[in-house]
């Protein structure tokens, strides 16, 4: 299973990227079943937070190019855009989303986060939108999301020169919460998801 789906019994939900021979890649499969999961967290009341984790040396490193193109047509595909919205059920969605990011975070691997409210990363983290590498803008939402969450010079640079961006800078900047070494990735995670869990949490910070 290319996505995999854990709810434990305190209501938070773990949905982890697991394609790690492809550095996560998201391909049209992971993204049905990352619909699924996110109807799954809506409509049981027992879950309460969200945290994304990708399996293996990175978060992900965006979507999987291998599958562009290969929509039956231009019009088919924006229809099933339009029907199964993933970024916008995850930036409304009821439940308090976490993305724990490590090594590549790139593409719709960054995308994916900034739909999220808290964003904790390794310090060995690199953050980027390639899509201008290979002639397209990010199409995950990033030239919306990104900009109501850093400075707009900073967001212009990261979609028009697609060169990535360290923890440090992601830290000053605001796109992501808290950067620690990755020995600790989990535990700073699992502290935040406690303060979560008894509203202690600082306020997040998700695009709307």
């Amino acid at each position: 299973m290319s996505v995999l789906f854990d709810l434990d019994d305190r209501g938070v939900a773990t949905i982890t990227l697991s394609r790690p021979e492809r550095l996560n890649a998201i391909n049209m499969a992971m993204r049905d079943l990352l619909w699924t999961y996110f109807e799954t967290c809506r409509d049981l009341p027992e879950a309460r937070v969200i945290v994304f984790r990708g399996e293996g040396p990175a978060f992900s490193a965006g979507a999987d190019i291998s599958e562009f193109g290969s929509a039956p047509s231009v019009i088919a595909s924006r229809r099933a855009r339009h029907e199964r919205d993933l970024w916008w059920e995850l930036i409304t969605h009821r439940c308090v989303t976490i993305a724990r990011m490590h090594g590549f975070c790139y593409g719709a691997g960054l995308e994916l986060p900034l739909c999220c409210d808290y964003r904790i990363a390794a310090d060995s983290a690199r953050f980027a939108l390639p899509e201008v590498s290979l002639g397209y803008i990010p199409s995950a939402g990033a030239t919306q999301t990104l900009p109501r969450l850093v400075p707009p010079g900073v967001a212009a640079h990261m979609v028009l020169s697609g060169e990535p961006i360290d923890a440090t800078a992601a830290v000053r900047w605001a796109l992501v919460t808290r950067a620690v070494p990755e020995g600790d990735l989990d535990a700073a995670v699992d502290a935040l998801v406690e303060a979560v869990l008894d509203g202690s949490a600082p306020p997040p910070a998700r695009p709307r």
